[in-house]
């Protein structure tokens, strides 16, 4: 589990395809929409943007499906 992301960095997480890499963009704090999902963020319980490497595909995450990568 990570707690403390940044935009930049540099993060993994699990899809159905397996270990996807990208960047952190920005750390979500409302309730917000994103490809017909809606992540409940809020203050206490933030999300993460995450965009992948591969893909340039953007999807929202919480702390704990991330990891920083090295």
């Amino acid at each position: 589990m990570t707690k403390n992301l940044r935009p930049g960095d540099k993060v993994t997480w699990g899809t159905s395809q397996g270990q996807t890499k990208g960047v952190v963009e920005a750390k979500v704090t409302a309730t917000t929409k994103i490809k017909g999902h809606t992540a409940k963020a809020s203050e206490a319980n933030p999300e993460y943007k995450v965009r992948s490497d591969k893909t340039g595909a953007e999807a929202v995450h919480k702390p704990g499906s991330l990891r920083k990568a090295r």
